[in-house]
């Protein structure tokens, strides 16, 4: 049975908590490149697939080392921001707001869906679904809020992706969205090594 309540206080929570987190970020650099639908499809499908483990596992998730989910997370940040700073630039703004060729929708979803899928797991959002799940006892009202809360975030990104798009370039977006990561994987390499 589903609880409006326990899955309102998962929305909030979850949105949140995932609102300032390289998922908006990631969609915004996504939603710049490639069609929103197609992006976000994947995003929301990984989304789905995350929400999915979290409840399962419950309070399972929240047993790991928090040095070493913080070391993953600064790594997966780091190679982010390189691959972000490394990549040939598509060119200027007028022609960054083409779709780009040959960019057909299994493949602008399968990137978006690997991308998330990837720097997601382990993320604070994961855990604290599997804690929401094992604390109220009420797996689906956890899982239906946390991944309305999860698409409504990661909508956002990609839409304002698209609206920043056409009033900056896409070359600067790119070097703003790889030093927001390199700023969050230092963060997260000094709290693994911190503790």
């Amino acid at each position: 049975m589903i609880s409006i309540s326990v899955m309102a206080l998962v929305f909030g929570v979850i949105f949140l908590a995932e609102l300032p987190d390289k998922t908006a970020l990631a969609g915004l650099v996504l939603g710049t490149r490639y069609r929103a639908s197609y992006v976000f499809v994947g995003v929301a499908a990984a989304f789905a697939v995350h929400v999915a483990l979290a409840v399962a596992a419950g309070s399972v998730l929240t047993l790991l080392p928090g040095r070493v989910v913080h070391a993953v997370t600064g790594a997966l940040f780091l190679i982010g921001a390189a691959v972000l700073l490394l990549q040939k630039a598509e060119g200027d703004a007028e022609e960054g707001l083409r779709e780009p060729r040959d960019q057909g929708f299994w493949r602008v979803a399968g990137a978006g869906f690997t991308l998330i899928l990837v720097a997601e797991f382990g993320d604070l959002t994961q855990i604290m679904t599997a804690n929401l799940a094992a604390r109220y006892g009420s797996p689906l009202s956890v899982a239906v809020g946390a991944v309305l809360a999860l698409w409504a975030v990661a909508g956002l990104g990609i839409v304002g992706g698209r609206a920043l798009m056409k009033r900056v370039p896409l070359r600067l977006i790119t070097r703003i969205a790889a030093a927001l990561m390199g700023v969050l994987g230092a963060w997260s390499v000094y709290e693994a090594v911190v503790g």
